[in-house]
């Protein structure tokens, strides 16, 4: 067997890749936006996939009328750095819960739900809000681009013989 099958083995045993296939079949019948979205999100790397916190999904809907479900591809964060507390209501469909995000949830007496039981409860996407993570808020992205534009270089430690030279120091010729 190459590596190639094995990538594409991979692949193919994601169970949210099959309920997607699964879920195009509705859209011989109709054109639905939001399953066209969740297909490509959910086949997409891990990257194109950022986590959200409970905080910032609430805010997000605090702008919606209630009734609607919150949707995100990826995966749902506790906030426990302030004393936030979770609307009542709040109905979040995501691939995964973190275990403290979920217990906060239910416990204000919203629901947390899979993607397989938004398509019995909104098969068309009825009452949906589709959400995404900052995608470029990971960790790796400062350090893309040159060091003229701002980026982060990597470096072992960040004393004054590293990487401080010149570009850093006014003194070493130019400081950006």
């Amino acid at each position: 067997m190459s590596k190639y099958v094995k990538k594409n083995l991979l692949l193919g045993e994601t169970t949210y890749l099959v309920f997607c296939t699964l879920r195009l079949l509705i859209l011989i019948t109709s054109i639905i936006t939001l399953t066209f979205a969740i297909h490509y999100h959910v086949s997409t790397c891990r990257t194109n996939r950022p986590p959200l916190s409970i905080k910032r999904i609430s805010k997000l809907m605090a702008r919606n009328p209630t009734g609607k479900i919150a949707v995100l591809v990826g995966t749902v964060t506790d906030d426990v750095r302030s004393g936030y507390t979770v609307p009542k209501g709040l109905t979040v469909c995501a691939l995964r819960f973190t275990a403290g995000a979920r217990a906060r949830i239910e416990k204000a007496g919203g629901k947390c739900m899979t993607f397989d039981q938004l398509a019995h409860v909104a098969p068309k996407g009825a009452h949906c809000v589709l959400y995404r993570g900052p995608k470029n808020a990971r960790e790796a992205f400062k350090h893309f681009g040159s060091i003229k534009d701002g980026a982060k270089p990597y470096t072992r430690s960040k004393g004054r013989k590293f990487e401080m030279a010149r570009g850093r120091r006014a003194s070493r010729g130019f400081k950006i």
